[in-house]
C-alpha cells in the first residue's frame, strides 16, 4: 500500500498538471469566497435583519447557479474528452454550442427569478421584517441572469480545455469591481474617515450590496464570453450559431441528471431554509453567516474538483485507464490532506471567523458551535467533491443523481424536520443533519467508486 503510495507521489509529471490546472481554480474560488465574506461582512454591519434578508435566498441562488453548473458539466465532460481524443475541431464545435446554451438558460432563468422574487420570502417563511429587503435583493441579483450563465456555462468551457488561469483573472477583476462597489453602495456618507476626509456612500444597505454584485455579474459575463472567441481551441469565430443536435445531445445526456442533481439538492436547500427560518431570525442569521464562513474551509477541494473533471474527461478521451485510476486517486488524496488541516483550524478558531461578518454576540455565540459541528465532516466532504468531479468528467451523472435524492432528502430534510417541527430541537441539531447528509453521500460515492460500475460505459479498449 505504501509503495502504492509513493509511486502515486512521485509521478512528478502528473503532480505538475494537477498542481498547473487546480491552483488557478483554486484561487477563482478563494476570490469568489472573499467577495461572500465582503457582502457578508459588510451587510452585518447593518445588523442580524439584514443578514438574514440577504441570506434567505441564498439556496434559491444555489437552485438557479445549479441549473448553469449542470450545462457546464455537460459541455466540461464532451470537451475535455474531444480534447483527449485530440478532436479539437468537435472541441471548437461544442463551444459555441456552450454559447448558444448559456444565453437561452440566462433568459429563461432570469424571466423566471424575476417573476418569483415578489412571492419567494413569503414561500420562504420569512419574518415580516425581511420580506422587503429579501425581495429586492433577490429581485436585483435576478436581473442579469444572462451575465451570470456565461460566467459559469463558459468558465468550464474553458476549464475543459485546460485553461483556468482566465476564469480566475475574469473572477478576480469582478470580484475588485464588487468590493469596491460595496463600500459605496452598502455604506452612508460618513460611516468612514480617512484624517479629516469623508468618505462618499450611498446608504443603500441590503439593495446596493444587490447592485454591486449585479453590475459584477455583468462585467464577468462579457468578459468570459470574450474569453471564449480568444481562445484558439474553442473560439467559435466564423461558425454558424445554429443549434447542432449531435453535440447537444450527448451534452445534455450528461446535464439533466446533473440538473435533476442540483434541482433536487437546491430545492432541498429551500426547504431546509424554510425549516431554519421557523426558528427565528437570529437562527437564519446566524445559519446564513456560519454558512459563507464554512466556505473557506472547502476552497481547496472546489479547485480541485475542477481539474479532476478535466483530467478525468482527458484520460477518458484518451481511453487510458491507468491514467484515469491514478489520477483520481491522487487528487483525492491531495484534497483530503489540506482540507483536514483547513478542519481543524475551523474547528479551533470558530468564534473569530463568525466575529469577521457580525457583531451580535449572539449570532457569534451559535455560530461557533455550529462550526465545530461541520469540521468534522470536512475530511470526507473533499472526497465527496473529488469523486462528483471525476464522475462529471467521464459523463457519469445518473446514479450519483440518485445518491443526492436519497441523502439530501432522505437524510437531511426528513431529519431536520423531525429535529425542528416534532422534537423541537434547536440550530445544532439541524447542522447536525445536514453534515450526515453529506456523510451518507460520501459513503455512497466512495462505494460506486470502488466497485468500478461507473466506468462499465466507458471502453478503454483503443
Amino acid at each position: 500500500m505504501k509503495s502504492k503510495l509513493s509511486a502515486l507521489f512521485s509521478n512528478r509529471e502528473l503532480l505538475h498538471t494537477i498542481v498547473l490546472l487546480a491552483w488557478p481554480t483554486v484561487v477563482e474560488q478563494a476570490l469568489q469566497t472573499i467577495v461572500q465574506y465582503a457582502d457578508t461582512a459588510q451587510v452585518g454591519q447593518i445588523g442580524a435583519s439584514a443578514s438574514a434578508a440577504v441570506g434567505l435566498t441564498t439556496t434559491v441562488t444555489w437552485l438557479i447557479n445549479g441549473v448553469f453548473s449542470a450545462a457546464g458539466v455537460g459541455f466540461l465532460s464532451f470537451i475535455s474528452q474531444a480534447i483527449g481524443a485530440q478532436k479539437k475541431e468537435l472541441a471548437r464545435l461544442a463551444s459555441m454550442q456552450a454559447v448558444l446554451t448559456s444565453l437561452l438558460l440566462g433568459v429563461v432563468m432570469g424571466a423566471v427569478a424575476l417573476g418569483i422574487s415578489p412571492f419567494l420570502p413569503d414561500w420562504l417563511g420569512a419574518a415580516a421584517d425581511i420580506k422587503k429587503n429579501a425581495s429586492l435583493y433577490f429581485m436585483i441579483t435576478a436581473a442579469p441572469m444572462v451575465f451570470r450563465s456565461f460566467i459559469i456555462v463558459l468558465g468550464s468551457v474553458l476549464r475543459a480545455a485546460g485553461d483556468t488561469k482566465t476564469p480566475m483573472l475574469i473572477n478576480g477583476i469582478t470580484n475588485l469591481l464588487n468590493i469596491t462597489l460595496n463600500f459605496f453602495l452598502i455604506n452612508s456618507p460618513g460611516d468612514f474617515h480617512l484624517g479629516m476626509i469623508s468618505f462618499w456612500g450611498a446608504g443603500l444597505g441590503v439593495a446596493g450590496a444587490a447592485i454591486a454584485t449585479a453590475i459584477s455579474y455583468c462585467l464577468g459575463g462579457v468578459l468570459m464570453l470574450l474569453g471564449i472567441f480568444r481562445n484558439p481551441f474553442l473560439s467559435p469565430k466564423g461558425e454558424r450559431f445554429r443549434p447542432q443536435k449531435e453535440i447537444l445531445l450527448p451534452c445534455f445526456r450528461i446535464a439533466l441528471p446533473v440538473v435533476a442533481e442540483r434541482t433536487a439538492s437546491s430545492f432541498g436547500q429551500v426547504v431546509f431554509t424554510s425549516l431554519v427560518t421557523k426558528l427565528g431570525t437570529l437562527a437564519v442569521a446566524t445559519h446564513s453567516i456560519a454558512l459563507t464562513a464554512e466556505q473557506a474551509f472547502y476552497i481547496p477541494g472546489y479547485g480541485m474538483q475542477a481539474a479532476a473533471a478535466t483530467l478525468s474527461g482527458n484520460a477518458a478521451g484518451e481511453r487510458n485507464e491507468k491514467k484515469l485510476m491514478h489520477t483520481s486517486v491522487l487528487i483525492t488524496l491531495i484534497a483530503v490532506s489540506i482540507m483536514t488541516v483547513l478542519s481543524l483550524l475551523l474547528f479551533l478558531f470558530p468564534g473569530f471567523l463568525m466575529s469577521i461578518f457580525t457583531n451580535d454576540a449572539a449570532v457569534i455565540s451559535g455560530g461557533k458551535t455550529i462550526l465545530r459541528i461541520v469540521a468534522v465532516s470536512e475530511p470526507l466532504f473533499a472526497v465527496l467533491i473529488i469523486l462528483e468531479g471525476v464522475f462529471n468528467g467521464v459523463g457519469d451523472t445518473k446514479v450519483p443523481f440518485l445518491f443526492t435524492v436519497i441523502s439530501m432528502w432522505g437524510v437531511r430534510i426528513l431529519f431536520t424536520f423531525l429535529c425542528v417541527s416534532v422534537f423541537h430541537l434547536g440550530l445544532n441539531a439541524v447542522w447536525i443533519c445536514m453534515v450526515l447528509d453529506n456523510v451518507s453521500r460520501c459513503i455512497m460515492m466512495s462505494v460506486r467508486y470502488l466497485k468500478g460500475g461507473w466506468k462499465k460505459h466507458l471502453s478503454f479498449e483503443k
